[in-house]
């Protein structure tokens, strides 16, 4: 049984609170067998293209976890089995995470709850929750509660992103009436 990690859950709109995870990691077809029933259980691409189908049959929730290098393409018929996404960050300095993100939100819809777990640093959560995530788990637990400031870093951002499709100056407008026409 892994100890109680605490991860960070939430949307730019609705705010971020701190809950603890109840998803299991599990890197290996043998560590699958010693999971328990009924428990929500975070996989890896192994595990997952190995045991997809008893995976699936299990009737319990199943996450997956993608690498950097993964292709989103590739499990975009699965998503509709997944009850989480996780996307590891080996290194902060790593971006691919960010593309994944969006591609999964906007090319292939998916809008169930989307992780970023890894070297994820409080100053990164903004841009993570601008490019779809609305879950942490962070390297460094002790960071959890500081990184919930993140959430009100910027009151407004000028580009489009999958949390705001119209762009600052756009919405500026729509909000300003114009000229009156005699």
């Amino acid at each position: 049984m892994q100890p109680t990690r605490r991860v960070i859950e939430g949307s730019l709109a609705a705010g971020g609170h701190v809950v603890d995870d109840a998803w299991h990691d599990v890197e290996t077809v043998d560590e699958l067998h010693l999971a328990a029933d009924g428990v929500p259980l975070l996989v890896s691409r192994a595990v997952w293209s190995a045991e997809r189908d008893a995976l699936i049959a299990r009737g319990s929730p199943i996450g997956l976890k993608l690498e950097p290098h993964d292709d989103p393409a590739s499990i975009a018929t699965d998503l509709g089995h997944l009850s989480l996404l996780a996307v590891h960050f080996p290194k902060f300095t790593d971006g691919r995470g960010y593309s994944i993100a969006r591609l999964l939100r906007e090319r292939y819809a998916y809008a169930g709850p989307l992780r970023a777990v890894g070297d994820v640093l409080r100053d990164q959560l903004f841009y993570l929750l601008r490019c779809g995530f609305d879950s942490f788990a962070m390297k460094h637990e002790e960071q959890v509660d500081d990184a919930l400031s993140a959430y009100r870093d910027f009151s407004e951002a000028y580009q489009t992103a999958v949390d705001r499709t119209v762009p600052l100056f756009a919405r500026r407008a729509a909000a300003t009436p114009g000229p009156s026409h005699r």
